[in-house]
């Protein structure tokens, strides 16, 4: 009896100790910089929102966080090398949902399982987009680009940050709900492709805001409509796709942090708290609200929740519009 008696003693020093030394490393976290991949171009929205919260982040961990943006393939690049570091909290990733909800239900193989490779950390922002063109491009509002993709169908090119990408699945969604057909010209980011609309290489695209802002406001895009299901603050005079004769068309995305599976849950909860923090600062938030993004700032559990409705959504999306990414 009295050598179990000391088993347990034994047993609940050893939690105490692991509980007692998670703390301390907690403590101790950060003691050097902090790498944030971002597996998307430079100022696309969420590398945007990503670099915001995270500036004001480094303020209270006593760290800077270094953006590290690793376009290519969607995303898939800078995904697979987040998922394969190492889960010490030095190296967390800033995302949207196209690559953890979006490509992983449309690819047979991305690389990654995004439930599997990774923790969640917060849901950052909403990501509203825009229908923009050119304003060379024949068309001011979406009947009339319906109009003339009914008369010219395939033969309007309309760019995105490549297969998969919130770009390319908004425009499938726009095409399925108006009837039209648009010739799809995938690039390496959404950078390159929003600036060739700018340049007129390429007529149209939807993109998430704030890209066009200042474009709009120079006369540089016309802007077409909003995707989402309620006006942008930023654009108030500028209708939803809904408002123009597509009834019940709502497309947003998100932006988000993550870091790699068995990052311990102590420095999981520390970032969480650091990204909320800066989030709730007035400061960033009013930055946020007037790029035209809506604030999240929610827990890891309740991140965990939204990304598995996020890949039951777009999985049925994928199956209903037959679309398949080789």
């Amino acid at each position: 009896m009295r050598r179990l008696e000391l088993k347990g003693i034994a047993a609940i020093t050893g939690i105490l100790c692991l509980a007692a030394a998670g703390a301390a490393n907690a403590q101790k976290y950060p003691d050097r910089p902090i790498h944030m991949i971002v597996p998307l171009a430079a100022a696309s929205a969420v590398d945007v929102a990503a670099r915001l919260v995270a500036d004001k982040m480094g303020e209270d961990l006593g760290q800077s966080i270094v953006i590290d943006n690793q376009p290519g393939a969607s995303g898939l690049l800078g995904m697979r090398t987040g998922a394969r570091a190492a889960p010490d909290g030095y190296t967390i990733l800033g995302v949207n949902d196209s690559i953890l909800a979006m490509l992983p239900t449309m690819k047979d193989e991305v690389g990654y399982d995004p439930v599997a490779d990774f923790a969640p950390i917060t849901e950052l922002v909403t990501v509203n987009f825009a229908l923009i063109a050119n304003p060379a491009f024949p068309v001011s509002n979406v009947q009339e680009l319906i109009a003339l993709a009914k008369e010219k169908p395939g033969t309007i090119n309309y760019g995105s940050g490549g297969p998969g990408s919130p770009q390319h699945v908004a425009m499938e969604l726009f095409m399925r709900a108006t009837g039209i057909k648009l010739n799809h010209v995938p690039y390496r980011g959404v950078t390159p492709a929003f600036n060739d609309v700018v340049g007129g290489q390429v007529p149209v695209m939807i993109v998430g805001l704030p890209a066009p802002n200042e474009f709009v406001a120079m006369g540089k895009l016309k802007l077409l409509a909003i995707t989402s299901a309620k006006r942008s603050p930023v654009f108030p005079n500028t209708p939803t796709i809904a408002e123009q004769g597509v009834p019940g068309f709502d497309f947003t995305t998100y932006g988000a942090f993550i870091a790699p599976a068995k990052t311990p849950p102590d420095i999981v909860a520390r970032l969480n708290q650091s990204a909320v923090k800066a989030m709730h600062d007035p400061a960033v938030a009013k930055k946020l609200t007037d790029l035209g993004f809506e604030v999240i700032a929610n827990t890891p559990a309740e991140f965990s929740v939204a990304l598995k409705n996020g890949l039951s959504k777009y999985g049925e999306l994928a199956k209903a519009a037959n679309i398949h990414l080789d």
